[in-house]
């Protein structure tokens, strides 16, 4: 065999080598780090108000993206800017804001759960749609998820505190983000996928800046009072959060199956509630347990049912 042969299949082999690692660390952002941020929300709102927190958060990941974007020779149009108002109002003012918001009330890992009912919504939402088909396999996982909702939930909805409303806006948030999912294939989005992620955050930013005003979160914001835990938490939200995870996620999007790229819904709240846990000293009681186990049960169930409809309809078609 010739060099130059030889010298082409290491350099294959290193190339599928580094492919490799790059899938690991980027598999590793959206597993690990999207977990971690429920608890960095949790110090940033602590001394941060919540919407102020968001608004941040997403004007600053927002612009940075916009600009990587821009250096790659994207350029939004008018429509990218109106579907991206819609996307940012589902997405991060009603999404996002109300999580952010939430936990001033509840855990860290107790709202990552909450979250983690996402799935269940779309399904939900999907269906009323008619961009999905419920089956026995993800029929079985929407009523377990609310069966594993309703224990994780019975005791604190039962009494009207703010823990209380602080499970409603999780679980309205969790609905508003399907919302977007099931409306976003029909948005004129950009299609450079750095773009695509950008516009809904510009957008977003300013109505939840907005809603900060209106009541009155900058009014009372004294910035000597901010703790350095809080900034860091902000920080760590924008880069790691916004910015690397996101990229990643948009990045194996374009390299793996969508439904593999999904199972990080299945070890986020998993991730959050052992850091909740850990890191903060969160109760991690046995009811907690229970329902983290039943709510990623039926997750993996509808994840399954969505995937067994997929491959009817790629029967159907290839007779």
């Amino acid at each position: 065999m010739s060099s130059i042969a030889v010298n082409g299949i290491s350099h294959a082999k290193a190339v599928r080598s580094t492919s490799r690692l790059w899938i690991v660390l980027a598999f590793f952002a959206i597993y690990v780090i999207w977990g971690t941020t429920y608890l960095a929300i949790r110090y940033a709102v602590e001394t941060i108000p919540p919407l102020i927190t968001a608004g941040v958060r997403h004007s600053i990941a927002g612009m940075i993206l916009l600009a990587i974007a821009w250096s790659r020779g994207f350029r939004p149009r008018r429509e990218h800017f109106a579907a991206g108002a819609v996307l940012g109002a589902l997405f991060f003012l009603i999404g996002h804001g109300s999580l952010h918001w939430a936990e001033q009330y509840v855990s860290s890992g107790f709202a990552a759960l909450l979250v983690a009912t996402e799935p269940l919504w779309i399904l939900l939402i999907g269906a009323a749609m008619r961009q999905q088909q419920i089956n026995w396999l993800n029929g079985a996982g929407l009523l377990l998820g609310l069966a594993g909702v309703a224990i994780l939930t019975s005791r604190e909805l039962t009494s009207r505190t703010s823990l209380t409303w602080a499970i409603v806006a999780v679980l309205v948030g969790a609905a508003s983000w399907a919302v977007g999912v099931c409306i976003s294939p029909r948005l004129r989005l950009p299609e450079d996928l750095v773009g695509r992620a950008a516009i809904p955050l510009l957008c977003g930013a300013p109505m939840l800046l907005l809603g900060a005003v209106f009541s009155g979160e900058f009014s009372s914001l004294h910035w000597s009072a901010v703790s350095t835990k809080s900034l860091l938490g902000l920080a760590y939200l924008i880069i790691f959060g916004s910015i690397v995870a996101f990229t990643a996620y948009s990045w194996l999007l374009q390299r793996c199956s969508a439904t593999l790229v999904a199972t990080h819904t299945f070890v986020n709240p998993l991730v959050a509630v052992l850091i909740g846990w850990l890191w903060a000293s969160e109760p991690l009681s046995m009811r907690v347990v229970v329902a983290t186990t039943i709510i990623l049960g039926s997750i993996i169930l509808t994840q399954r049912g969505d995937r067994h409809a997929e491959l009817q309809a790629e029967a159907l078609q290839s007779d």
